[in-house]
């Protein structure tokens, strides 16, 4: 009898000592997504505002971007990673207000942003992977890829004062690929080892930089990681060797960090094949949307549901890859799944909640999934705004409500 009790005080007890506000999120979750629907614009707005308190309430306080707001431990250190490739949404929002001359708080923060990431740059080129007060403080092959993302931008708005780091880093990754187009010299050791397809999404940041530095070779690189990663898709458009932790069953994340890479490869190149390839994960992604938008956080095979809750960063990232394609095709299916994943994260989002929550995109929905637990990422609110901007601007060119 005491081992029985002993066993159910352990089950018990994690639960038990969660905080008020994770237990009350949890159950709120439990009941169902909110009906109401705040809309794009409304969202983008919450969502901006939520990333400017995640840089000003950093832990770290150091320019950088916390992490997240965990329900459990509050605002995180920062996260240099994530920091890289906010900084173009950044500078996007910043500049859509034209002949304003742009909203300069933003081009602010996003230069505090920049200069925060050539303070943390290795000598060689490379970035840390982690939050910046993580260990092992390595040079990883990921997170560099999104932070060049970052820094193609600066150099792109702001000139030549983050051109000489947009180089180390775009060369450090050139150099340190193998022969057959994959990176397997710096891995991050905050994911499982192994080949990763999803690291198209580096080829991205490569593909940015030679937009801005053509004759470097970066461009060429890229697409030489995207041709090994087409090694690893199926003819259905699945990935293999694509998951931060379960290849088998990859988070709908990695899956939208793969997709995107093959079209940012075509658009570089202007490759037929490319955007075929794309159109085959994309097919089958929008098949597994549901009605009301749902997207298991985990997809088999054969796209089948792996995972009782919505990565809501995954839904996110394949919206606005939906949207492209639509773009890029003109196929009303892309169109409409886009809309429908986009609809089902903007209601899961508290325009007017609590600070904390307020504009923030939880890891999982319902709260206590297994992907971002109990917390609201910085990358989440970064690819929302993303996805929901090119629907207004979809909308705007087509007048298609």
């Amino acid at each position: 009898m005491r081992t029985l009790l002993t066993k159910i005080r352990n089950t018990l007890s994690p639960q038990a000592s969660l905080p008020a506000a994770a237990r009350m999120e949890r159950l709120s979750d439990r009941r169902g997504l909110p009906a109401f629907d705040p809309g794009p614009q409304a969202v983008v707005k919450a969502c901006t505002a939520w990333l400017c308190a995640a840089q000003d309430h950093s832990s770290s306080n150091d320019g950088g971007v916390a992490r997240d707001y965990s329900l459990v431990t509050g605002w995180s250190s920062s996260y240099p990673e994530t920091t890289g490739y906010i900084i173009p949404t950044l500078i996007a929002l910043a500049q859509r207000t034209g002949d304003e001359g742009g909203d300069e708080a933003l081009h602010g923060r996003a230069r505090r942003m920049l200069d925060w990431c050539l303070a943390i740059q290795f000598a060689q080129g490379g970035f840390q992977g982690g939050k910046i007060d993580s260990t092992p403080r390595v040079p990883v092959t990921f997170n560099t890829g999104q932070i060049l993302l970052g820094l193609a931008a600066g150099v792109a708005a702001y000139g030549a004062a983050y051109a000489d780091a947009m180089h180390r880093a775009a060369s450090w990754l050139r150099d340190s690929q193998d022969a057959d187009g994959c990176w397997r010299r710096h891995p991050t050791p905050f994911a499982s080892a192994g080949d990763k397809a999803y690291e198209t999404h580096v080829a991205w940041g490569l593909f940015e930089a030679d937009h801005v530095a053509p004759g470097h070779g970066y461009g060429a690189a890229g697409l030489r990681q995207v041709d090994w990663a087409l090694t690893k898709q199926r003819p259905n458009g699945w990935f293999a060797s694509n998951c931060l932790d379960n290849p088998l069953l990859p988070l709908t994340h990695t899956i939208g960090y793969a997709l995107r890479g093959l079209l940012e490869a075509h658009r570089f190149s202007a490759r037929a094949d490319l955007l075929d390839a794309a159109a085959r994960t994309g097919t089958s992604v929008a098949r597994a949307v549901a009605a009301d938008g749902y997207l298991a956080g985990r997809l088999g095979p054969d796209f089948q549901p792996g995972a009782n809750y919505a990565c809501l960063t995954g839904s996110a990232q394949n919206a606005h890859c939906l949207l492209l394609l639509y773009r890029l095709t003109g196929e009303r299916p892309y169109l409409d799944a886009g809309r429908r994943l986009n609809r089902y994260v903007r209601r899961a989002v508290s325009i007017d909640g609590p600070a904390h929550a307020r504009g923030g995109v939880k890891g999982s929905f319902p709260v206590d999934g297994d992907y971002g637990t109990w917390a609201y990422l910085n990358w989440a609110a970064k690819f929302c705004i993303d996805a929901n901007l090119l629907e207004v601007e979809i909308e705007r060119e087509t007048g298609d409500a």
